[in-house]
């Protein structure tokens, strides 16, 4: 049994797990692929999920096809029009960050999909994670694994919108 007497080596022992069972088929930061520049799958970000709902009722709240509005290519979907109207007026302040990829990943220079249920807001930024697992790792220190991911989310080459898929998670 591990015991948590030391939070940097019980951090060090789940990266090296999440590492070897969560990330393992992402491409290692020397040969990185063109990603997508933002995290889609048949042209929808966030899973279709509300990103306004987030920021205004605290929990993934899935979107409706009425309530679609293209962005840069990308079609988000809302629960309301209310907050449709409240993306178009300012999406900036509402699009997640890393283009919508795990924020845990790209901390450790990796790509990963999401589970729009593994979220946080810090200091009004949207960041995502890929499972509970992961989440529960990022939380740990979010401020460095936003610091780190800032840095690796810069190096990543991007692809215009829907020229590359985004690897799959196991």
């Amino acid at each position: 049994m591990i015991r948590a007497t030391n939070p940097a080596l019980f951090r060090h022992f789940f990266t090296a797990v999440v590492c070897c069972t969560i990330f393992v088929s992402t491409p290692a930061a020397a040969d990185k692929s063109p990603i997508a520049a933002v995290n889609t799958a048949d042209g929808i970000g966030l899973q279709g999920h509300d990103l306004v709902a987030y920021f205004t009722s605290g929990r993934p709240t899935p979107g409706v096809a009425a309530y679609s509005y293209q962005w840069q290519g990308v079609t988000y979907r809302f629960a309301s029009a209310e907050h449709q109207e409240r993306f178009k007026a300012d999406p900036d302040r509402f699009l997640p960050q890393y283009g919508g990829y795990c924020a845990y990943a790209m901390s450790l220079n990796r790509i990963a999909d999401i589970d729009p249920a593994r979220w946080a807001i810090v200091d009004g930024k949207l960041y995502l994670n890929n499972n509970r697992f992961a989440h529960a790792l990022w939380s740990l220190d979010k401020s460095d694994n936003i610091a780190a991911a800032d840095r690796n989310w810069m190096a990543w080459p991007k692809t215009v919108t829907g020229e590359a898929q985004p690897p799959t998670t196991h």
